[in-house]
């Protein structure tokens, strides 16, 4: 097991062990934690009580942050000629179709979010494999598939995220910067959390959330009391 550098040693000195945090308390503490000089991301890690290998149990979903990620996404729209110049306009770093396709099929996945049309789909088929893995296949369910490719770009530019839960029951999710003030971090953690509130699947059983925990790039997991949230 690695040994923890002087820096980690200190940031860990300062969350009390076995302690439930509140969300309020939690999102001013991992201000005082983070020690990195590059402006750290801070996550989200949100256990459920569900087992994803069942499909009636599957937790998936979108959710606008109201103060953004805080991250500059990285946007390609494979659209028609007839949208590029709406999805230009939209900020979509980069836009077309058969040249885009060609470039991931040679290995290129450079961006962050696709965003597409249900005619261009058919196209996308068989660059599952590639995309798949990275989750930046296009998906009616997180409006990364639509008509309205502008709309859809402008959401995706101003904090909307899309989550899964994993293979162990966890949902992971960037929800900001440490440069954000607290009250930031505090409403689009509540945000995500409420947003996986109403997507309790209705066969899952016993206690839905189980632990929450809020983390940054390089600082120690403070655990977060799910009744306060």
């Amino acid at each position: 097991m690695a040994k923890l550098t002087k820096k980690q040693k200190e940031a860990a000195s300062k969350i009390e062990k076995n302690k439930l945090y509140t969300l309020k308390d939690a999102s001013a503490l991992i201000k005082v934690v983070a020690s990195a000089k590059f402006d750290e991301s801070v996550d989200i890690a949100v256990r459920l009580g569900v087992d994803p290998r069942k499909a009636n149990q599957m937790v998936r979903g979108v959710v606008t942050l109201p103060h953004g990620t805080g991250k500059d996404v990285r946007v390609l729209a494979l659209v028609t000629p007839d949208k590029e110049a709406e999805a230009k306009a939209a900020g979509a770093d980069y836009v077309g179709l058969d040249d885009y396709l060609q470039k991931i099929k040679d290995g290129w996945t450079d961006v962050d979010v696709i965003i597409t049309m249900p005619a261009v789909m058919g196209k996308l088929g068989p660059l599952g494999r590639i995309l798949g893995p990275r989750g930046l296949m296009p998906n009616p369910k997180t409006g990364t598939v639509t008509m309205d490719v502008a709309k859809a770009v402008q959401e995706v530019k101003a904090g909307k995220i899309d989550f899964k839960v994993d293979k162990t029951g966890i949902v992971h999710a960037g929800i900001g910067r440490i440069s954000f003030d607290a009250d930031k971090i505090v409403d689009n953690a509540h945000e995500i959390i409420q947003t996986l509130i109403k997507l309790k699947p209705t066969a899952a059983k016993g206690t839905y959330i189980k632990s929450i925990y809020l983390t940054s790039t390089m600082s120690p997991a403070i655990a977060l009391d799910p009744k306060a949230v």
